[in-house]
Formats: structure tokens, sequence, C-alpha cells
């Protein structure tokens, strides 16, 4: 397969991997050609330029700031995206040949973008749906409901799923989800794409560094939180948690990242003069993998007002590592639905405050962590190893295909 994937966030080898990464490498282990073009941020390069990384070719176009931004430098960057990566596909790429194009989602406005490399390579399009934009700022109260923003990108969103060959959707709620509140769109246009990454070898114990380096101690309870810190992520639970344990010894928390509402949880531990809360920006990829192996538990937190089905790929990590799972999320995720079949930790509503403070009492106590941990990796192994996703690029490609000898 010869493969286009147009992303909007693919680090450098050097800034770690995610599972976009994880997917590309993988694609091109098993024997495909993949080229990179990347959006990239203009506080990281000043330049368009095109590098070998990771054993393909990665383009890189400058479009402007995206992550960690303000809303506003958010949106402009959102609707120049397309224009821009035109123009740097053409003046790269365009003599390239493809088999279709691989693509993401949020943004959504990138359906212009995708419908026009579609017709200059001359072949079809998957989506891997991430998100569901734009009810979830509408579930956030970021866009008022049937506003002027809503309906602009309600004909982005509708766009973009009527331009795209596939969409692989992350879990069954996911594409239930999409097929309700889309009428148009037939069910054979939508198949589960779960995320998956790359699965390391299980470590042996090792030297408590991290707890030593940040006073951590030996015998309490890590509680890690780890990724982005923007609203969806319900920040304002966290803060009320480790404000609840700040006189608790037996506990700690750790939070690395970055984020727009990263700031409640640094004002909340200095306010509150906390010193069982750390808060680390972003880190190597080998000291964040140290992280993981030190910590007790992974936290993954979802504000309770959504009703799109989210599905943080944050808990595969969790469980590579094996490290049991607390997850307090909305009710519409179904989430729910892994941990409790995973049997790899506990689940609460995150509308529920009370409920999240006793779990973590519960867990900080429980002699199965490492039992729930054992459970998430062998799940993991199974059923959201990066094989899965590699043949079902194969599958499409094979089909489209026969389609087009059937013709």
């Amino acid at each position: 397969m010869r493969i286009l994937y147009i992303a909007t966030s693919f680090p450098t080898p050097d800034k770690g991997s995610t599972i976009y990464t994880d997917l590309a490498e993988a694609l091109y282990n098993s024997g495909h050609e993949i080229t990179v073009a990347v959006a990239e941020q203009s506080k990281n390069i000043r330049r368009t330029i095109m590098n070998i990384e990771r054993g393909f070719k990665v383009l890189r176009i400058v479009t402007g700031n995206y992550y960690d931004v303000g809303l506003l430098e958010k949106g402009f960057t959102t609707l120049r995206i397309p224009s821009i990566m035109k123009k740097g596909i053409t003046k790269y790429l365009i003599n390239n040949k493809f088999d279709f194009i691989l693509y993401e989602a949020p943004p959504v406005t990138n359906a212009n973008l995708v419908i026009w490399a579609k017709k200059k390579f001359g072949c079809t399009s998957y989506l891997m749906l991430k998100d569901i934009f734009p009810q979830n700022a509408v579930d956030l109260g970021i866009f008022k409901k049937n506003g002027l923003l809503h309906k602009f990108f309600l004909r982005k969103e509708k766009r973009l799923y009527d331009s795209t060959n596939i969409i692989g959707c992350m879990s069954d709620a996911n594409r239930k989800y999409i097929l309700e509140h889309n009428k148009s769109i037939k069910a054979e246009k939508l198949e589960i794409f779960p995320n998956t990454k790359k699965i390391s070898k299980l470590y042996s114990k090792e030297k408590l560094i991290i707890r030593e380096k940040y006073s951590i101690p030996k015998e309490a309870c890590v509680f890690l939180f780890g990724g982005n810190m923007g609203k969806p992520q319900y920040i304002d639970l966290l803060c009320k948690a480790i404000n609840y344990f700040r006189t608790d010894n037996k506990v700690f928390f750790l939070f690395v990242g970055r984020g727009t509402e990263r700031h409640k949880i640094e004002k909340t531990i200095i306010s509150k003069e906390i010193k069982n809360a750390i808060l680390i920006e972003n880190l190597h990829r080998d000291e964040f993998e140290q992280i993981i192996k030190e910590c007790d538990i992974g936290l993954i937190i979802l504000d309770p007002r959504f009703t799109i089905p989210n599905y943080p790929s944050r808990i595969l990590t969790y469980m590579e590592y094996a490290k049991p799972v607390l997850a307090a999320t909305d009710k519409a995720t179904d989430l729910k639905n892994l941990v409790e079949e995973s049997k790899c930790g506990e689940w609460v509503w995150s509308g529920d405050e009370n409920a999240f403070i006793e779990k973590i009492k519960e867990m900080s106590k429980n002699k199965f962590l490492v039992k729930m941990g054992e459970n998430g990796r062998k799940y993991i192994e199974k059923n959201f190893n990066l094989s899965i996703s590699v043949k079902l690029l194969e599958k499409y490609y094979n089909d489209e295909k026969m389609m087009k000898r059937g013709k």
C-alpha cells in the first residue's frame, strides 16, 4: 500500500510517540509505503521541511499554533490549515502516487483538503474518527447549541463524513452515535477502528528513581494523571480530590502534561500548600515511562456533561504498563464497559465527587492492584495490538482493489 497520512500531530522521534506515530511505524514495518504530511506548529519550526523520520518521509508544513493556545488562535489556525497544507503537499508530494489518504478528525475543517487530495492523487480516503466535533464543544458550553459557530461547524462535520470513503470509529458506542445523529450515512460506511499502540515488553522491578527525585514517599499510593489538561479532562474534579487528600501521606498525586486548564492544578497546589501533589511539564519519553513504572494507579478523567462517547487513548498506556485504572467519566462513553470487561480497575461517574473520592480511598488500600494491572496488560495484548489496525487498513485497500477490478 502507498499511503498519504495527513496528520495534525506527529511528534519527532526525540519527543516521544503517540498512537499515530505507532500506527505509521507499524504500516512501514509491515512493508507498506507511508508518507506523512503533518500540520506543524509555528512555535516548533520556522519553515516547512521534509525529512526521513522513523524510516519514512515526514513533511512538516508550518500552519500556525494549534495546541496549548487560546480558542481564537486555535480557531484561526484550524481554518487556515487546509489551504496551507494544499500548498505544502503540492510543492513536495505532487508527483507521488498514493493508494489512499489516511487522516484523523478533529479537525473537521480538513474535508476540502482531503477532497482535493483524493482528486489530485486519484485515490480514496479513510477517516480515523477520534472525537465528535462540534457536539463536544456544545457539551462543554464552548458553543451555543444552534448558534452561528455550532451551525458553521455542523456543516463542516457533515461534509467531512460525506466526503470520506470509510469512517473508522474508536468503539461501538462511537459508531452507534454517528449513525443515530447522521441519518444520511449508511451503516456499511462505518467500521470499528480501535485505538491501538505499540506494546512494549513488561519491565522488571527497578529502583524508585522518580520517587527519590521528587521526594515521593515509598509507601504512598501514587495516582498518575498524564496527558492533556484541557476542558474535556474536567480538571476541577482533580483539584477537589487533591485538596481533600492534602493531609493524607498515604496518597500522592502526580500530574504530567500541559493544557489550557493546567493552571488550576498549579493554583490549587500553591494556594492550599499541598505537599502530596506535584505538577510536572511534559517530559522526555524515557522519563515519562519511568514515572508510569513507579506509579500505582492511572487516572482517566472526563467532564460529566459529555453526551458524545469519548474513548481516551491514554488508558492504553496504563494497561500496557500493567497499571490499574481509575476512570471518572461521563455516562455516554463505553469506557466503563472496557474497564469492567477487562477487570483492569474501577469506574465512577465524574459528576459524583464523593464517589470519586471514595474510590481513591478504596483503591489506595486495595490489595489486588497488581492483579488489576495484569488483567489490563492481558486485555491490551489481545484487543489493542497494532496488528489489528494494520489488518483493517490492508483489508480496506484489498476491498477497494477488488471493487475497481469488478467495474
